[in-house]
């Protein structure tokens, strides 16, 4: 199995483990990788010492929030040279967040002045940033993550990502509160080439959440186009490998194939980050 959305500490929340101790776990479990990944911290270096340690491949990336100053081209190009794989749009410091009531960094501290990110249509601002981000994913062949954008910037954003040469989208947890993105949305997106993430943090931490309705959404989107992650870390949710046996052993029980369901937690996820 490989995870590609898991979370550690060092971090600005409480995390139930450090890199060393995540990567080992997913070692110790028979895993054949990881994606690490922070709000407010790029974490290309982390993830290279945690796989070093262990000598599993562990990949990182960077997300577009405050402390970068949201969608900037410079520190995805210094992300991307270093080796990141993964660029995510803006997550706790996208507009949908604040609009959600979700937290984020400036929101937990009173000494910082509030931002809220967005691009196109939203932020019609930010058009030419997006782009940029877009070009400079495509020519490291990285993945370009829609984060907690709205639905409608996940369609702008992954047709300029298709024009731009992007052949590795991601849509982060759409079914998640933020974006709240219906699954027949998501399918029309898979149609575009995204994979359509789902979550274990969806299923233990999101209201009114249910196995049987994470099942429902990926069957309408297809499993060939789903993949499965943890999205875990929290001190409250079980150790990431756990979560993500969890979400397959669920999904099983409603009735899907598990053989499909390993494939999306798996080979698939893989394939979409590996070099």
């Amino acid at each position: 199995m490989f995870d590609l959305h898991v979370h550690a500490a060092p971090d600005v929340v409480p995390r139930g483990a450090d890199d060393i101790d995540v990567v080992a776990a997913y070692a110790e479990a028979g895993f054949v990788g990881c994606v690490l990944k922070a709000h407010y911290e790029s974490t290309v270096g982390r993830a290279a010492a945690a796989g070093r340690v262990h000598g599993l491949p562990v990949y990182g990336g960077i997300a577009l929030n405050q402390h970068v100053g949201g969608v900037n081209p410079a520190a995805v190009a210094a992300c991307l040279d270093a080796g990141g794989r993964v660029v995510w749009m803006p997550t706790a410091d996208a507009h949908t967040q604040r609009a959600h009531g979700l937290p984020s960094l400036c929101g937990a501290r009173e000494d910082l002045p509030g931002h809220a990110y967005g691009i196109p249509p939203h932020t019609p601002a930010a058009e030419a940033e997006a782009r940029a981000v877009c070009r400079m994913v495509a020519e490291a062949d990285a993945v370009l993550a829609t984060g907690h954008l709205s639905a409608a910037e996940c369609h702008w954003l992954i047709a300029e990502a298709r024009r731009a040469g992007v052949r590795r989208i991601l849509l982060t947890h759409p079914g998640y509160t933020v974006p709240g993105m219906p699954p027949g949305e998501a399918a029309e997106l898979a149609e575009l080439g995204a994979l359509v993430e789902i979550t274990t943090y969806q299923l233990l931490h999101q209201p009114g959440m249910s196995g049987a309705r994470l099942a429902a959404y990926a069957a309408r989107v297809g499993l060939e186009h789903v993949v499965l992650s943890s999205d875990a870390g929290q001190p409250d949710s079980p150790s990431p490998p756990e979560a993500l046996h969890l979400l397959v052993d669920t999904l099983a029980r409603e009735g899907l194939d598990r053989g499909a369901l390993l494939a999306s937690a798996g080979e698939r996820p893989r394939a979409l980050v590996a070099p």
